[in-house]
């Protein structure tokens, strides 16, 4: 067995790095700005060194691992992004050299307004090698995003460093100033469990894929009887159903049979979170066949699983003809792949490619770069519903095999900036083989082959309790059904969801097209808005704020589609206006924005805004109020080019009631804007 050295980290508090699931604090995701820079990307000193927790190991030496900027001067700085807004009552600065130079720190809130919470007139060294310059206040009104740091160089000779960037909801001590030995591999607290012979048999099991709620596992079973072509079938799809939840039992395991299932090897690599969507392995051709040189994408009809089509990604190619594997990220945005290319380290690599603006087609593969990758095979990507957490096999970053499981953190959006890959430890790997693992989207079990006490010493099948600090970030599984709004029947149609905040489209879904109903995964840390599109129907979005969940939870809530037509009345949930007042909130303009969409793609449609309040307050009063909404939503309509000959406002004030006034859960369905169609 190979032995691991021990390794001299950074004691942090429980939270640190995202490996906690009660996230307290987080570090800087995303360079904004810079006043000055010695290098760019992933070179040494570069900007992007602030990135994720401190990293610079031994502190209080230069060290190629944080930022340097380029000038000596009075007005250095950098400006930063989180990956998720918190209320802050700490910021803490990594001044990993020469320490002393920071002159103000500002946080930068969702609107992008600056609050100074620190200031330094009179910066100079300080008579320590490293600092962790932590600055605690009373918590603002506002979420954090960003904060900004300045410096004055000049004012502390020799090379000045900065590590990395920190905010907490909590005061505690962030950064320790003492070293700490930590073994790499990490203990678990439980033993791997065989999932049993409903699962697993006496031949290889192997290449789990969990569902995102947890109740389906898919697998490939090699060379048994049962599978399409007999024992000389390489290998087959099979799945079981979970049978008890508490006692984490598994139903007898199923052939998933045709189309998927061919005579020749066949591979499920993942099904996306809404478990309609399949990404098999190989090109299924006409004539039964398939080609390894490619993915096929499967979709469940109303008979079961239809015909594999080709996914089709700009310039691919895989020059190991026998080894690959693909990852479809619970967003439906994300495609990850292990394949051998010229533009990659060695062997397989991790590559990235995303969704085109078409929705079918794919970019060139973008290789997740050196921290993730090495000159031996990295494989067996999985990338947790939180879309940051990225769990990979390698057999060149060392460990207690031939191939052991790593873990690491996307730092930024440029997938090529990850934090340093960790073992899982002795208990998930072994001198044997261990690889393709797996988790739901609560993030509690995770599943893998390995090699050890499998039935018949074949590869089975096994599942382990997660430690905290191998655990994703928290989401919530959101699902329900897509009904028309008049008959209450399903609809089939594409769910889309988006970050209210930023506008950005995070993710989408299908329906199934047996009853409806919908899946989709939401990552904590921001305010979402998600909605049914389909032909002929115009959509009553709905929002999730999910800032401030620290706890993986599920949502059971029904989507409604109201046809295109005169008379047709639909609510815009996602319009937010401050507390009593007309205006509007930023996490609005999406919303308004698809209206504008609408308006300008049907030039002859015109439409009447309607405003409502409950029954709080002098009842002219909220009269007033409404109309004033129904008018600053018109106003917005019309400074997007929509002629304000085609809307008409009309505010109701309390008159018009859609549920109690009694409690405030109720009362909040009364406060809406609408508009209906009063002309097609």
């Amino acid at each position: 067995m190979f032995v691991r050295k021990l390794v001299l980290s950074l004691g942090l508090i429980v939270g640190m790095g995202g490996w906690a699931q009660a996230q307290r604090a987080i570090w800087a995701a995303k360079v904004v700005a810079v006043s000055s820079q010695k290098a760019e990307g992933k070179e040494a000193f570069s900007p992007e060194k602030v990135l994720g927790e401190p990293n610079a190991q031994p502190l209080g030496e230069v060290n190629n691992d944080a930022w340097i900027p380029k000038k000596e001067g009075a007005n250095e700085f950098i400006e930063v992004r989180y990956g998720k807004s918190i209320i802050a009552k700490q910021v803490t600065v990594v001044e990993n050299f020469n320490p002393g130079s920071v002159t103000k720190i500002e946080l930068v809130d969702t609107r992008g307004t600056k609050h100074q919470v620190y200031e330094n007139k009179s910066p100079g060294p300080v008579p320590e090698l490293f600092r962790s310059l932590s600055v605690t206040f009373a918590a603002g009104t506002y979420r954090t995003v960003g904060v900004v740091v300045s410096m004055n160089t000049k004012a502390v000779e020799g090379v000045n460093q900065i590590d990395a960037i920190g905010i907490a909801d909590v005061v505690e001590t962030m950064v320790k100033k003492e070293f700490k030995g930590e073994a790499d591999g990490v203990s678990f607290d439980s033993a791997m469990v065989n999932l049993g012979t409903n699962v697993n048999s006496k031949y290889v099991d192997t290449h789990p894929v969990i569902s995102p709620d947890g109740k389906t596992l898919f697998f490939a079973r090699q060379e048994s009887p049962q599978n399409l072509g007999g024992a000389n079938d390489v290998q087959d799809v099979w799945y079981s159903t979970l049978a008890n939840a508490a006692k984490k039992t598994w139903n007898q395991a199923k052939n998933i049979g045709g189309p998927i299932n061919t005579p020749g090897p066949n591979g499920l690599a993942s099904v996306s979170s809404d478990g309609n969507t399949a990404v098999l392995i190989n090109i299924y051709n006409p004539d039964g066949t398939s080609d390894p040189k490619g993915a096929s994408i499967s979709r469940r009809t109303k008979t079961g699983w239809g015909m594999p089509v080709k996914i089709e990604i700009e310039d691919f190619y895989n020059d190991d003809s026998e080894n690959v594997d693909y990852f479809l990220g619970t967003s439906g945005k994300v495609l990850l792949m292990a394949v051998d290319r010229k533009d990659g380290q060695g062997e397989q690599d991790l590559f990235v490619s995303f969704i085109k603006a078409d929705g079918r087609t794919w970019t060139r593969p973008k290789n997740l770069g050196s921290s993730i990758n090495t000159k031996k095979p990295e494989f067996a990507p999985f990338l947790a519903a939180d879309g940051k957490t990225l769990y990979f096999a390698s057999e060149g970053l060392g460990g207690y095999g031939k191939s052991d499981i790593f873990s690491s953190k996307r730092l930024d959006d440029s997938w090529t900036n990850w934090s340093k890959p960790r073992n899982l430890g002795p208990n998930i790997n072994s001198p044997d083989f261990d690889g393709y693992f797996t988790l739901s989207a609560a993030g509690e079990d995770a599943y893998l082959v390995s090699s050890r006490k499998g039935i018949g010493n074949s590869r089975d099948i096994f599942r382990i309790n997660l430690t905290p600090q191998f655990k994703p970030e928290v989401v919530t599984l959101v699902r329900g059904r897509v009904l028309d709004a008049a008959t209450k029947k399903p609809v089939a149609a594409t769910i889309k969801y988006e970050n209210l905040l930023t506008g950005e489209e995070i993710g989408v879904a299908e329906t199934s097209p047996v009853d409806g109903s919908y899946t989709i995964v939401l990552p904590s840390g921001a305010h979402y808005g998600y909605r049914a599109e389909a032909e002929n129907y115009l959509a009553e979005s709905d929002n999730l704020d999910v800032t401030d969940r620290q706890n993986y939870s599920e949502v059971t809530h029904d989507l409604f589609l109201v046809p295109f037509a005169v008379g047709s009345t639909i609510k815009l949930n996602n319009i937010f206006f401050a507390q009593s007042k007309y205006y509007l909130r930023d996490n609005s303009y999406p919303e308004l924005l698809r209206l504008v969409r609408i308006l300008k793609d049907y030039p002859s449609v015109e439409i009447k805004l309607e405003g409502h309040t409950d029954n709080q307050g002098v009842p002219a009063l909220n009269l007033k109020l409404s109309q004033d909404r129904v008018n600053e939503v018109k106003k917005y309509l019309v400074s997007k080019g929509i002629s304000g000959n085609r809307i008409t406002t009309e505010g109701f004030g309390d008159t018009k009631p859609i549920a109690s006034n009694d409690q405030e859960e109720s009362r909040k369905l009364n406060r809406r804007v609408e508009f209906r169609i009063t002309k097609k």
